[in-house]
């Protein structure tokens, strides 16, 4: 049988890298759940999470796992924000006279990621596919688990790191990033992991097709997400010839964000168009060297035929027009 006593609870102020962010933290107990709330201040979204002590805090362990609500990446200013946490899904007991809870928040520079369990599949020209190229020859992949970005990255998330917005359509702090090359995106990258203290990369052309055909949960479809391109993509025909925020269409399977449409995405691949016949089974990284850098998705400006997920594109590295990024991370 499951225990959970509390009989003396404190509530620690929240702390985070900006002084005064996170204040007024309380707390109450429903069964086995506690409801925590705080009020949070900062211009920037933060990235939220929960500590609990059972002695009085003196120390503290990992990071609560089991909450929802106001936890996470992505959290926006406000007051009464809520995080409940369901106790016993991380702990078989709990029992304390001297519980204590820690909130933190840190500048969250990536946005949300989702985890994409690692599996089989067929990548290249697969049966729902039309119109291949001869370098989508279909063949087996398998590949381990990663994260990838929900969203594009946007120009806010590109500023904030570069200090800088080379955006065409540069109105729009939530609108996917573009005009930027393979070669900028490195120095990109080389200041976000500095400042995280982890390695975001690109996606390699695998991950990327993996994730945007829905990983695990797949269900075949043309686009990413839908055979119904309207459904998920901004292209040509619906995008009034400019770029959209992020999140407006609907997802895929795996929740993930505009892996159709509205701005091409780098991946870290060297282009070989011969690849797909002599590429290893297991985690494909691509050719060791080449000409070009490999995109993919298609974009605003271009018909559903360059939307589909299998398409390839390619382009020198410092090439810029209408190209944006997803984050990588592999555990």
């Amino acid at each position: 049988m499951k225990l959970f006593y509390l009989l003396l609870v404190l509530v620690f102020s929240g702390v985070s890298l900006f002084s005064q962010s996170i204040t007024n933290v309380k707390f109450r107990q429903e069964g086995s759940k506690i409801e925590i709330t705080y009020n949070l201040q900062s211009e920037m979204a933060m990235e939220i999470e929960v500590f609990c002590s059972t002695d009085g805090g003196k120390t503290f362990g990992e990071a609560l796992k089991s909450v929802s609500g106001d936890a996470g990446s992505g959290i926006q200013a406000g007051s009464n924000k809520k995080i409940i946490w369901d106790v016993l899904k991380d702990n078989d007991m709990l029992y304390s006279e001297q519980i204590a809870f820690k909130v933190t928040g840190s500048v969250n520079y990536v946005g949300e990621m989702i985890y994409v369990e690692g599996g089989t599949f067929q990548m290249g020209c697969t049966s729902e596919q039309n119109n291949c190229g001869d370098d989508e020859k279909a063949h087996s992949v398998t590949l381990s688990s990663f994260y990838i970005g929900k969203y594009e990255v946007t120009q806010k998330q590109w500023r904030d790191i570069m200090e800088a917005n080379p955006s065409k359509f540069n109105d729009c702090d939530n609108c996917p990033v573009e005009q930027v090359s393979w070669n900028d995106i490195q120095d990109f990258l080389q200041r976000l992991n500095a400042k995280t203290g982890k390695k975001y990369i690109l996606p390699t052309e695998a991950q990327w097709e993996y994730a945007a055909r829905g990983g695990n949960k797949r269900k075949g479809y043309l686009y990413s997400g839908s055979n119904n391109i309207d459904d998920v993509a901004w292209y040509s025909s619906n995008s009034g010839s400019k770029t959209h925020p992020v999140g407006q269409k609907k997802s895929n399977e795996l929740n993930i964000y505009d892996m159709t449409g509205n701005v091409w995405e780098w991946c870290s691949d060297w282009y070989d168009e011969k690849y797909y016949k002599n590429s290893p089974a297991n985690n494909p990284q691509g050719v060791n060297s080449g000409s070009y850098r490999v995109y993919r998705g298609g974009s605003w400006d271009l018909e559903a035929r360059y939307c589909r997920v299998a398409i390839r594109d390619l382009n020198y590295p410092d090439y810029r027009f209408s190209i944006g990024l997803r984050l990588a991370f592999v555990p």
